[in-house]
C-alpha cells in the first residue's frame, strides 16, 4: 500500500512538472516582413526612453516608453508605450519566451498594434522587433543596419513544419523600409 501511494505521489509530481514546462513554452508562427507590415497599425523607428514594471489584470507587465524618430505607418505620434508580458515586480519575476526586452537608449524599428487599453503590443513579439546598429567601419556616414530579434529565436514555419531561427540579420535600414513600403502599396506612412 505504501508503494502504491508513493508511486501515485511521484506520478502527480511528474505531471505537475510537465504541465509547468508546457505552460512556459512559446511558439511563434513565422511571419514575413510583408505580413507583419500589413498586420501592423503602426510601424515606427524609435528610441527607448525607459521601462517600468507593474501588475495589471493579474499579470506582471513591463511598459517600455519610446520617442518616435520616424513613422513608417500610422499616425505620426511623438511617443508610444509598448506593453510587454512579464518582468519583475517586487520579489516575483515573470519571464515569457519570445517577448522582446528593451534598454533605455537603444534604437529599434517596431511593428505595432494597439491594445484595448490604448497602449501598444509588438506584432508577433520578437519577430516585430528590429534592433538598429551603425556599421562603425563607415565613420560619420556609417550605414545603419537592422537585426530582427528572431535571428536567434526559432519560429515555426508551417510550410516546412519545422522550427528554425531565420530572422533578418544585418540588413540596411533603408532596405527594410523599402520592403515595408512595397508591402503597404499605396498606404504609405509619413516620414518625420
Amino acid at each position: 500500500m505504501k508503494m502504491r501511494a508513493r508511486a501515485e505521489r511521484i506520478a502527480i509530481m511528474a505531471g505537475l512538472l510537465l504541465a509547468g514546462s508546457a505552460a512556459r513554452a512559446t511558439t511563434l508562427l513565422r511571419m514575413s516582413v510583408e505580413e507583419m507590415a500589413r498586420a501592423s497599425q503602426e510601424i515606427v523607428r524609435a528610441r527607448c526612453t525607459g521601462t517600468a514594471t507593474r501588475w495589471d489584470a493579474g499579470e506582471i507587465w513591463t511598459f517600455a516608453a519610446f520617442e518616435v524618430e520616424e513613422t513608417w505607418r500610422g499616425p505620426a505620434a511623438a511617443q508610444v508605450t509598448v506593453r510587454l508580458l512579464g518582468g519583475r515586480a517586487g520579489d516575483l519575476t515573470s519571464r515569457v519566451s519570445g517577448v522582446p526586452r528593451f534598454q533605455p537608449g537603444e534604437e529599434v524599428v517596431l511593428f505595432l498594434e494597439r491594445t484595448p487599453r490604448g497602449d501598444f503590443s509588438v506584432v508577433s513579439w520578437e519577430q516585430g522587433t528590429f534592433r538598429v546598429r551603425r556599421d562603425r567601419r563607415g565613420g560619420a556616414g556609417a550605414l545603419e543596419r537592422v537585426t530582427q530579434d528572431t535571428a536567434a529565436f526559432s519560429t515555426f514555419d508551417p510550410g516546412t513544419r519545422r522550427f528554425e531561427a531565420s530572422g533578418i540579420r544585418n540588413m540596411p535600414v533603408e532596405d527594410l523600409r523599402a520592403r515595408v513600403d512595397a508591402a503597404l502599396g499605396s498606404e504609405k506612412g509619413g516620414r518625420r
